[in-house]
């Protein structure tokens, strides 16, 4: 008796559903939510290395569709406009679907699709590091309770892999601290400042030029991005759960060209800085994200233009240092493969990846308690004793100075102080005392200083 016509399609399809990946040539079939700058670069990805990713997982994979804002929008060759939706729910809820890629960035639509997939047993792969530093907690829970895979290097620090090694590598030691420059646009500006002497404005505006800033860049100038990214590093190298709101944060736009001379006068470079530390009692974490002073001698001073670095700090393995590009669609878009390859493989053995870990569930110190060193510039009154008087005040509130400089004279004098350690508190306590001397016409400048092991 001759089939009816799709039938044996349609029975192979079935079949398809409810073989595990891999048997009988079964592709892993990936949904891919968004088609951007880094959406674009994993399907180029995916067709240009289809041969050796079904060699490295077992199976090939095979791109189920790819939903965008619009339709008609003009887009890499690369993408199959067969494959476009605009329908990003119903693409999740595809039955074939096996992984799903979200690149839109976002708390919403991405937590309502991430969260449907997850339910609906689906692995997730995501750049997202707003929605993970904000609502990580139901995201996470989700992922835990359905048994699904949640993988994210590429929410942090674009190619560099940095998540995995704090998540699996050093699971068995007990991290110190992460420190490091976590967004490229403000190391650019920053390093345009020292190298060249330009003004924060034109440092930004060649960022902007060269698409290093967006048109719009305040996620990245006042520090928003960077203190995501601190609180998802926070959360995996301390094992306890920080979010975006935990974190203290400063960004760079106080930054003047005279800040800038001063610090390399001194031998210091300024550095954006996201740092997530543990307390020497170990019983709490503090993260914060602004500008900080470095010495030039550090690691983290050679770190040039749009590049990242972080250092991560471990009882028995030491220090680690991870650099190298950490943003642009290529490099994001070789973390999202690389979470892709991971996921594809936990399928294929039916097993999943790590969950979650936050059983310390330390608390989150007040940046208060924070201590570190400063930099204080006051613009003051030329003429004996102002030093001895500004000294009274740090004494007062317990905040040893550690070198003087006196720059300019008469009414140009600039005095320059930099302290020992001191907590964030004591030293907020100085600089008022000092604004209501008389002698202090003003307070130019203040700045951490990190990289220093002395006291």
């Amino acid at each position: 008796m001759k089939p009816v016509e799709g039938a044996e399609d349609a029975r192979r399809e079935q079949r398809g559903r409810h073989e595990r990946p891999g048997e009988s040539g079964r592709p892993l079939r990936v949904a891919l939510l968004g088609c951007g700058v880094v959406g674009s670069q994993v399907v180029r990805l995916l067709n240009e290395q289809a041969d050796d990713l079904a060699a490295r997982i077992g199976a090939p994979l095979e791109l189920a569709g790819v939903a965008v804002r619009r339709l008609g929008r003009k887009r890499d060759s690369e993408v199959d406009p067969a494959l476009l939706t605009t329908d990003a729910e119903a693409l999740v809820a595809r039955d074939d679907v096996d992984i799903v890629v979200e690149v839109i960035g976002g708390i919403e639509p991405a937590r309502s699709l991430m969260l449907a997939a997850l339910e609906d047993g689906k692995a997730i792969v995501t750049a997202n590091k707003a929605l993970l530093a904000e609502d990580g907690a139901t995201v996470h829970g989700a992922a835990k309770r359905h048994g699904g895979d949640l993988y994210f290097e590429a929410s942090v620090a674009g190619a560099i892999p940095l998540l995995r090694p704090l998540r699996e590598s050093l699971a068995g030691d007990r991290v110190r601290r992460v420190l490091g420059i976590v967004n490229g646009t403000t190391n650019y500006i920053l390093d345009k400042m020292d190298t060249t002497g330009a003004s924060f404005t034109d440092a930004l505006e060649e960022a902007q030029s060269l698409g290093y800033a967006e048109a719009d860049p305040t996620a990245d100038v006042e520090g928003f991005d960077a203190a995501a990214k601190a609180a998802i590093l926070a959360g995996l190298a301390f094992h306890t759960r920080v979010t975006a709101a935990d974190v203290h944060r400063e960004g760079i736009t106080e930054i003047t060209a005279t800040d800038v001379a001063s610090a390399k006068a001194m031998g210091y470079v300024i550095k954006l800085l996201a740092i997530c530390a543990r307390s020497d009692d170990g019983r709490s974490v503090g993260v914060r994200v602004h500008p900080a002073m470095i010495p030039r001698t550090h690691p983290l001073a050679g770190v040039r233009e749009a590049y990242n670095a972080v250092f991560v700090e471990a009882e028995s393995a030491g220090q680690l240092m991870f650099y190298g590009k950490g943003a642009g669609g290529a490099p994001t878009a070789s973390a999202v493969l690389g979470d892709i390859v991971a996921v594809a493989r936990n399928r294929i053995a039916g097993v999943h990846g790590p969950q979650e870990s936050t059983y310390a569930d330390l608390a989150v110190h007040p940046m208060g308690e924070t201590v570190t060193r400063y930099h204080v510039s006051l613009d003051v009154a030329d003429k004996p004793g102002v030093l001895a008087t500004v000294a009274e005040i740090f004494a007062k509130h317990d905040v040893s100075i550690r070198i003087v400089r006196q720059e300019g004279h008469g009414d140009d004098a600039q005095l320059v102080l930099v302290t020992h350690r001191a907590t964030d508190a004591a030293l907020s306590a100085t600089i008022s005392g000092l604004r209501e001397l008389d002698i202090v016409r003003d307070v130019t400048s203040v700045m951490r200083v990190e990289g220093e092991e002395s006291s």
